[in-house]
C-alpha cells in the first residue's frame, strides 16, 4: 500500500474548509446590492469586482463553493452508498437481487441524466433540497454497474471460496472481501460523480432550475456573466476558474486515493505483532475412526448438450491422523470430490446420489448456513494457487485473523498474539514481520505456507489440500508436503491430498485414492499400490513418473475422454494396452479385495504379476 500524495488532499482540504468557513470569514453581504458601482472593476474594498448589480463577486464565489460542492458531495455520497450496496448485493447474491438491482439501473439510465434533471425539478420546483435526491438518483445507476461488474470479476476468485472455506458469512464476505477488491473503480466513478454532479447543478442554475435566486451559484453567477461578458469579462472567468479548479482537484484526489489502496506498492512500516509462547495452540486429542467418509457420491453438471456427470460411485475413508491421496490426471474429478464435502460446488453442479459423513455428520445435504460453522473450523481446504487464494488487498496477519474471528476470536489481543504463532509454526521466518506483508511480497512458497495457516488456524478435524504443490519448484514441494503431513501427525488431521502425480505422493500417503474420467479405478494401502498396482491406469501413472534407474517416463497416450463422450465400458479402455473385448462391452465393477484393496479392472489377477518399474 503505498503513501497517499498530499497535494490533491491539500488542494481538496483547503477548497472544503474554505467553504466551510466561509461564514466566519470578513466578507460582504453576498446578497447587498450596490447599484451605484454595478460592474465595478476589482478594487481594495472588492477584490474581484461588483457584477451587475453592485454585489460583491469574491463572497458570492464563496457561498456559491459552500451551495454548490454541499449539493455535488451529498449528491454523490447518497448513490456512491446505496449503488454500491445494490451492486455487491446483485453481483453476489443473484437472483432477485440481482434483478432489482440491473433492471433498476437500466430503467434509469434509459433516460438522459440531464433530461431527468430538468424533468423532476420541474415538477418539484427548485432549490437544494430537491437537487440532492435527483442527482443521487441520476448517478445511482453508475455505482450500481462498477460495483456489480467488480463483483463479477471477483465473486469466483479463490480467495473469496476460501473466505467461504472458512466459514464466513456472505455480509462479511461482500463487506470484507469483495469491498476492498472492488474499491478502486469505485472510487474512480466517485470522482466522476462528484465532478458531474457540481456540473450539473451548476448547469440547472445556469439554466434557472437549481439553487433558487438570489442565493449565489456558480451556475448562476456563470449565467449572470455571459448577459454581461461585453462589458464586464472577469464576471465569467472568476466562477469557470472556481469551477473548473474544483472539479481538477476532485479527480486528483480521487486518483490519489486508487494508488493509495492500491496493496501493489511499498507497505507502511507497522508495528510488529507480539510472539505467543510455544504450545499454546496445542491440538486436542482426535478420537480415533473415521474422520470423513464418502459413500456412492454422483455429480451431475447441466450443459447445452445435456447433463452430464464428471463424478461417478466415488466412495471414500479417512481416519484421524490419515493422510489420503487421491491422485489422477486433470478432469479426473478430483477437485469437484472435494468442493462437494466442503459443499463449494459451482452453480451449476448438484449432487445427484451418495452421502458423506464429517465426524459422523452428514454434510452434503446441509444447507449453506448450517455448512458455515463447520467450514475452517472442523473442516478446511487449501486451493492450489495460493497467490489468487489470497486476498491481494489485505495483509497477510489479517488474513489468518479473519479466519480466527469468524470462529469466535474476537480479542484483538488474543489475534494479535496467535497469528505470528501460525506462522512460526507453518516455517515462514520472521513471522511478526511476515504478518504485515501483502500476499505479492512473499515467495510461492511462503505464500503456500501460510495458507497452511489460515487452513489449521482453529484446528480442523479434516484438511483437504486441493494440488497445493502446484507451480512450485521441487524443493518447495517437498517442504509443503512434509510440512502437511508433520500437521496432519502432530494435529491427528485428516489429510486428503488432491494431486495429479503419483510420485509426489510416494513417501507421505498412507493410502491412495486413483480417480479417472470421474470414477474410482483403484483404492488401497499406498506401500501395496506402488509395490504391485492392480489397475493399468495406475501403472500408467507409475511409469509417466522418472525412474530409479535413469529410465526416461513413459507418456500415456491419448487423452481423458469428455464426461459427456463416456466409452460404453470401461472410461480407461481406449488408452489401454491390456484391454479385452470384454472391458469394452459393459462399465466394470469396484471389486473390493481381502487386503483393503480395491480395483475397477477385470484383470487385475493378470497384473498382478507383471514386472513393476521403481519410480524415483
Amino acid at each position: 500500500m503505498t503513501r497517499l500524495r498530499p497535494g490533491p488532499v491539500l488542494l481538496v482540504a483547503a477548497i472544503a474548509l474554505l467553504a466551510l468557513a466561509v461564514p466566519l470569514l470578513p466578507l460582504a453581504n453576498p446578497l447587498g446590492m450596490a447599484i451605484a458601482h454595478r460592474l465595478a472593476g476589482p478594487s481594495a474594498a472588492h477584490w474581484l469586482g461588483q457584477d451587475q448589480y453592485g454585489r460583491d463577486v469574491l463572497a458570492r464565489l464563496l457561498w456559491g463553493a459552500r451551495v454548490s460542492l454541499s449539493v455535488a458531495l451529498a449528491s454523490s455520497a447518497i448513490a456512491c452508498l446505496l449503488g454500491t450496496a445494490l451492486g455487491i448485493a446483485g453481483g453476489f447474491l443473484g437472483g432477485a437481487a440481482e434483478v432489482l438491482a440491473i433492471r433498476g439501473a437500466d430503467v434509469v439510465l434509459c433516460f438522459p441524466p440531464l433530461l431527468l434533471a430538468l424533468l423532476v425539478v420541474t415538477l418539484l420546483g427548485p432549490g437544494a433540497s430537491t437537487l440532492i435526491p435527483v442527482l443521487a438518483l441520476v448517478y445511482l445507476p453508475g455505482f450500481v454497474r462498477v460495483a456489480y461488474a467488480g463483483v463479477l470479476s471477483v465473486r469466483a476468485a479463490e480467495y473469496v471460496e476460501a473466505m467461504r472455506v472458512l466459514g464466513a458469512g456472505s455480509a462479511r464476505i461482500m463487506a470484507r472481501t469483495i469491498l476492498p477488491n472492488i474499491g478502486g473503480p469505485i472510487l474512480v466513478q466517485l470522482s466522476l460523480s462528484a465532478a458531474a454532479a457540481v456540473v450539473l447543478e451548476s448547469g440547472l442554475s445556469f439554466l434557472g432550475l437549481g439553487v433558487v435566486p438570489p442565493a449565489p451559484s456558480w451556475g448562476a453567477m456563470i449565467a449572470d456573466g455571459r448577459s454581461t461578458m461585453a462589458q464586464s469579462p472577469l464576471l465569467l472567468l472568476w466562477p469557470c476558474l472556481a469551477l473548473s479548479l474544483t472539479i481538477l482537484a476532485m479527480n486528483a484526489l480521487c486518483d490519489a486515493l486508487r494508488d493509495a489502496v492500491d496493496p501493489h506498492g511499498v507497505p507502511r512500516r507497522r508495528r510488529p505483532l507480539d510472539l505467543l509462547a510455544p504450545g499454546l495452540l496445542a491440538p486436542p486429542a482426535r478420537a480415533a475412526g473415521p474422520v470423513l467418509e464418502v459413500s456412492g457420491l454422483t455429480i451431475e453438471i447441466d450443459t447445452p448438450l445435456g447433463p452430464i456427470r464428471p463424478v461417478r460411485d466415488v466412495s471414500l475413508r479417512v481416519a484421524a491422523g490419515e493422510l489420503l491421496a487421491v491422485v489422477g490426471e486433470s478432469g479426473s474429478g478430483k477437485s469437484l470430490t472435494g468442493l462437494a464435502v466442503m459443499g463449494l460446488l459451482p452453480d451449476a453442479a448438484r449432487i445427484v446420489a451418495g452421502h458423506a459423513w464429517v465426524e459422523g455428520l452428514e454434510v452434503l445435504r446441509l444447507s449453506d448456513a448450517a455448512l458455515r460453522p463447520l467450514r475452517g473450523a472442523r473442516m478446511a481446504m487449501v486451493f492450489q494457487d495460493p497467490l489468487s487464494s489470497l486476498n491481494p488487498v489485505h495483509r497477510i496477519g489479517a488474513q489468518i485473523g479473519e479466519a480466527l474471528r469468524a470462529h469466535g476470536v474476537s480479542a484483538r489481543q488474543d489475534i494479535a498474539r496467535r497469528v505470528p504463532e501460525l506462522l512460526r509454526q507453518v516455517g515462514i521466518p520472521d513471522p511478526a514481520r511476515r504478518a504485515g506483508n501483502f500476499p505479492h511480497e512473499l515467495s510461492g512458497g511462503m505464500r503456500q505456507r501460510a495458507m497452511i495457516a489460515m487452513a489449521v488456524a482453529n484446528d480442523p478435524c479434516l484438511l483437504i489440500a486441493d494440488e497445493p504443490t502446484t507451480a512450485l519448484d521441487v524443493t518447495i514441494q517437498a517442504q509443503v508436503l512434509d510440512l502437511l503431513a508433520r500437521f496432519r501427525r502432530e494435529r491427528g488431521m485428516a489429510l486428503v491430498l488432491i494431486t495429479h502425480s503419483l510420485p509426489v505422493v510416494a513417501e507421505i500417503a498412507d493410502r491412495v485414492a486413483v480417480m479417472y474420467a470421474g470414477e474410482l479405478l483403484e483404492v488401497g494401502d499406498a506401500a501395496a499400490i506402488f509395490a504391485r498396482p492392480l489397475h493399468p491406469y495406475t501403472v500408467a501413472l507409475l511409469d509417466s513418473a522418472p525412474a530409479e534407474d535413469g529410465g526416461l517416463p513413459v507418456g500415456i497416450r491419448g487423452a481423458v475422454p469428455l464426461p459427456g463422450r463416456l466409452p460404453p465400458g470401461c472410461v480407461f479402455a481406449p488408452r489401454c494396452d491390456h484391454r479385452i473385448d470384454a472391458c469394452e462391452a459393459a462399465p466394470p465393477p469396484l471389486v473390493e479385495l481381502a487386503d483393503d484393496r480395491a480395483t475397477r479392472c477385470l484383470r487385475w489377477r493378470d497384473l498382478a504379476d507383471l514386472p513393476q518399474r521403481a519410480i524415483a
